[in-house]
């Protein structure tokens, strides 16, 4: 006999008595059949309920043939103890089930409006841990052939508008695709039994009417609100992100915690940000692009120093300049090194060598492990770092040395 589903009969059911018609232990795993449950199994792009059955934690569920099977975890007594015909309770995570609710029924109501508007079939549905997303194929309406953001924001305002009037939402179950097809159903029917159609409002005028086999609220003001994050591309069709429920009330305190931020940190209020975050902006393009011509000037004089003053094996130290500046320095120097230059980057304990007559990366490699250092390079140029201070003046005497 198949299991009864009880979420079926009262989506608002959380917690019932089962009695145990099947026990299965399958790679140290234990699962669990009974005569009737209250748990959701995965399906219809929604994840399991979880939840507990007596002293065990039901951590998956899914659906085979006509049976609801529940995987369990806990006690190695307790699991091993499961017999067929025990009676056990069991109740579900209702935060878990009720975010699923919020979030399926909020999709439910904007792929309809998607359909509504401009004519987009939903054909591809995922439920994140960060987000949701749906896949809108353009194909009842040809004046329409993208979605832009103010389509996207349209059709986000019109689904809240849905929630605020709290329209029912109301789940039938049909034995025959032929009961089924009596509904204004807004996408063709995939099978032909046990089917289950959620509408949201009347039938007569409905907001959504499609095949579900997910749980829902039993109005639509319980979704509470959906907020649509991005719009792309993908394979053809349109892909949205957004929310739905608690979860898109907290990212919307989230990110509006960060814009308060903002505001304070710039002076700033909502209708002035935007100014004062261009005019900072402007301010540091002007700034770097300052700092990148002070930078050429100081490595362009350090260059004509050192050529100055140049001797075999000459080594100069650097404290505020970044490798890629002392790098610059080295090859200005190429064609006017005598033996080796080394170039030190004081703050990690790196050697940057530059020759026109020795080979830097051979050099390196065969001497730098010596003082658990580590790096490489081409014949003209090289770096060794190391990880303490006393090897850089240690590395250099070695390579000095050897080339005397």
């Amino acid at each position: 006999m198949k299991t009864r589903r009880l979420f079926r009969e009262d989506v608002y059911m959380k917690e019932a008595a089962a009695t145990v018609t099947a026990v299965e232990r399958k790679d140290g795993k234990t699962f669990v059949t009974l005569d009737q449950t209250v748990f959701f199994p995965t399906g219809g792009g929604q994840s399991c309920d979880v939840g507990m059955m007596d002293s065990l934690k039901v951590v998956d569920v899914f659906e085979e043939n006509d049976f609801i099977v529940h995987r369990v975890e806990g006690d190695e007594e307790c699991l091993n103890k499961l017999q067929i015909g025990d009676s056990v309770e069991i109740s579900i995570d209702w935060a878990h089930r009720f975010d699923n609710m919020q979030r399926h029924c909020g999709e439910h109501i904007m792929s309809g409006i998607f359909y509504e508007l401009y004519g987009g079939v939903n054909r591809g549905f995922h439920m994140g841990d960060d987000y949701m997303t749906i896949d809108i194929s353009l194909e009842e309406k040809p004046e329409f052939d993208k979605i832009t953001w103010e389509m996207a924001k349209e059709v986000e305002l019109r689904t809240n508008m849905v929630i605020w009037q709290n329209l029912p939402v109301i789940t039938r179950h049909f034995d025959t695709r032929e009961e089924a097809e009596n509904l204004p159903l807004r996408k063709a029917l995939a099978f032909d039994k046990d089917i289950t159609i959620v509408c949201v409002g009347s039938v007569d005028n409905p907001a959504d009417c499609v095949a579900c086999c997910g749980t829902h609220p039993a109005t639509a003001g319980q979704v509470g609100m959906v907020k649509i994050y991005k719009v792309e591309t993908n394979k053809g069709m349109f892909r949205i992100y957004f929310e739905a429920g608690e979860r898109a009330f907290r990212q919307y305190q989230q990110r509006f915690d960060v814009l308060t931020t903002l505001e304070n940190r710039l002076s700033a209020g909502f209708s002035d940000l935007m100014d004062k975050y261009e005019a900072q902006q402007e301010k540091v393009k002007d700034t770097k692009n300052r700092l990148y011509h002070l930078t050429k000037a100081v490595v362009k004089k350090e260059a004509e120093e050192i050529k100055k003053e140049i001797c075999p094996a000459y080594v100069r130290k650097y404290d505020i300049l970044s490798i890629n500046d002392i790098l610059d320095i080295g090859k200005a120097l190429q064609g006017a090194i005598p033996t080796i230059v080394f170039l030190v980057h004081n703050p990690s304990n790196t050697v940057l060598m530059f020759s026109d007559s020795f080979d830097c990366g051979k050099l390196v490699k065969e001497n730098a492990s010596i003082y658990n250092g580590k790096g490489g390079g081409g014949k003209q140029s090289a770096r060794a770092i190391f990880g303490k201070e006393e090897y850089v003046d240690t590395f250099i005497d070695l390579i000095e040395k050897h080339l005397r």
